[in-house]
Order: structure tokens, then C-alpha cells, then sequence
């Protein structure tokens, strides 16, 4: 049976653009999905991860399956494994108000990076 994860939005947030400097996700920084705290909406393709209290990775989406969503839409995450942990993009399935993203980058941001999220978009 696969593991489902149900999250609230926190926010939607308006766009905002960073640098490539972000680390991409790699099989020694697997997430764990109970590790997952709480989210915000960057735009219609970013969604920001509070991974822990630790530290905040971004998932980009290759459509924009998270456009005009609301603080009250739930985002459905299912690791496809079924193991509770995600270590790649292919791992991540994302579906909102019952359309499927397409995950094209899940990436760690590095602190310096997080702390220059602005406010709103802070998960």
C-alpha cells in the first residue's frame, strides 16, 4: 500500500525567482516524508518544504498544476516507493484538487538561501 501524505497549504505566496546555487536532492540527503512540516506555494510551478525544522528544499513542477490554488486546497504527496522516503524528482507525487504535477526539480536550499525567501514564502 503506498504511504499518503496529506498537507494544507499554508500560504499562497507570490512568485519569486533564486539562483541556481541550490543543491539538488541526492540519495544521502533523502527526505523522510514523516520529516515533513509545513509548506508554502512560491508560484504556479514552486512549492517550498520546511523539511524537519532543519532545512527547506524547493519542488519545481514542469506544469502548472498549482495555479490558482488557495490556503485551503490540500496537496496529496505520495512517495511512489512506498518506503516514506523521497531521494529523487521521480520519487515525489504530487496531485492538487485532483490533477497531478509533474515534478521537474526538487532541489535543497542552501541556509543562505532560505534566509532570503521573503516572509510570505517561508515555509
Amino acid at each position: 500500500m503506498k504511504r499518503l501524505v496529506l498537507i494544507s497549504l499554508a500560504a499562497l505566496a507570490a512568485a519569486t525567482g533564486f539562483g541556481a546555487s541550490a543543491q539538488p536532492a541526492t540519495k544521502d540527503s533523502c527526505i523522510w516524508t514523516r520529516d515533513l512540516r509545513n509548506h508554502t506555494v512560491g508560484d504556479a510551478h514552486t512549492l517550498y518544504f520546511d523539511v524537519g525544522g532543519r532545512s527547506v528544499y524547493r519542488v519545481t513542477t514542469s506544469d502548472s498544476c498549482l495555479a490558482g490554488v488557495t490556503s485551503s486546497d490540500p496537496i496529496v504527496l505520495r512517495d511512489r516507493a512506498s518506503t516514506g522516503r523521497l531521494c529523487d524528482k521521480l520519487d515525489w507525487d504530487i496531485s492538487v484538487r485532483g490533477a497531478r504535477c509533474i515534478v521537474s526539480g526538487v532541489s535543497r536550499l542552501t541556509p543562505e538561501e532560505a534566509n532570503a525567501l521573503p516572509k510570505h514564502v517561508k515555509p
